[in-house]
């Protein structure tokens, strides 16, 4: 009988499926100009209206327009505070320059109209827009209120009630000692210049370093999970608005030492120029990330786009179409980073 000879069974022959294709991590230059592709431009700018315009241009009085001048210190209090809701995911709180105005309004008013100490004056003017943000928090996250219609009301009130307790009128003469709070001069530029640094240098700490900054975070991008991770949504939400109305007070007290005073009616012209500015911020150094340093320099950047111009003979409308196209851009552009982060 011949012998079987047993045989194993051919492989398959199919071939194994091909491995997944790694997602392509992007190059060392491409994230180098993704970074900084805003501060090419601001220095691209700086070229050409100095080749423009070399006698006013480049002059130490324009560096000290760009980053002395008393609108870019009062935007960047009032984009600190906006950054403190957006980081929680608040995105839209009307209310930071109404607040930013109420609080140096009643430090004007008390201290020129009722001759209230100055400091004293100062102190209430930040109690109180440091319970405007309490409220607004309160409405917000407490009572389920939408974040517009809050803040959007909250904004209508204080500036009606700015203008009622200045008569629609400007106030000035605070002391010129107060003043000097603002205004003395160090290496050419004003205090109110430091404060702000100090003040973004401060709030990128927290967020880099400390637990309360990464919970900001945390609960920004995503409450359930944030709280099911064991973090105290409510309270980091709430203290986001009331820390947003203590920034926007201090803003509001400083700009009145360095004015003077106050005219209520002036607040809501910052509007604009603070979302510009912060969401410029987000193409800045980390893109696609609301950040402190990112929103400061956003901020000098505008400032030197609207000088520019202004001295190659556009008329006051030209700040209008720069910072509501550079608004458009700069959304655009987060939307299109944070597509491509995902």
């Amino acid at each position: 009988m011949a012998e079987t000879t047993l045989t194993p069974p051919a492989a398959d022959a199919s071939p194994a499926p091909a491995a997944e294709p790694a997602r392509a991590r992007p190059s060392w230059l491409g994230s180098f100009t993704t970074r900084f592709a805003v501060i090419g431009v601001w220095i691209l700018l700086v070229i050409v209206f100095g080749a423009l315009r070399p006698d006013t241009f480049l002059t130490a009085g324009s560096f000290q327009t760009i980053f002395g001048g008393q609108t870019q210190q009062a935007l960047v209090f009032m984009c600190a505070a906006l950054l403190c809701t957006i980081l929680v995911g608040e995105f839209v709180d009307m209310s930071v320059a109404s607040n930013f105005g109420m609080a140096a309004i009643v430090a004007s008013v008390l201290t020129v109209n009722h001759d209230v100490n100055v400091w004293v004056a100062a102190l209430i003017a930040l109690v109180i827009s440091t319970v405007v943000g309490l409220v607004n928090g309160f409405l917000v996250v407490k009572m389920g209120v939408n974040t517009i219609v809050v803040t959007l009301g909250m904004s209508t009130l204080l500036l009606g009630l700015a203008q009622w307790m200045a008569n629609l009128m400007p106030v000035s003469g605070l002391p010129k000692s107060f003043s000097n709070l603002a205004l003395t001069k160090i290496l050419g530029l004003p205090t109110s210049f430091y404060f702000g640094v100090i003040l973004m240098l401060v709030f990128a700490y927290v967020l880099k370093f400390t637990p309360l900054g990464r919970n900001m975070r945390f609960v920004g991008e995503n409450r359930e999970v944030s709280r099911l991770a064991g973090v105290r949504v409510t309270r980091v939400r709430i203290g986001a608005f009331t820390v947003a109305g203590v920034i926007a007070g201090l803003g509001g007290i400083i700009s009145a030492s360095a004015t003077g005073g106050f005219d209520p009616s002036t607040s809501q012209m910052y509007l604009m120029p603070m979302f510009a500015a912060t969401f410029l911020g987000t193409a800045i150094l980390q893109p696609g990330r609301f950040t402190p340093l990112g929103t400061l320099l956003a901020v000098y950047f505008l400032a030197t786009g609207v000088l520019g111009l202004q001295l190659l003979g556009a008329t006051a409308w030209v700040s209008n179409v720069f910072y509501g196209g550079v608004l458009v851009i700069a959304v655009t552009l987060t939307t299109i980073l944070a597509r491509r982060q995902r």
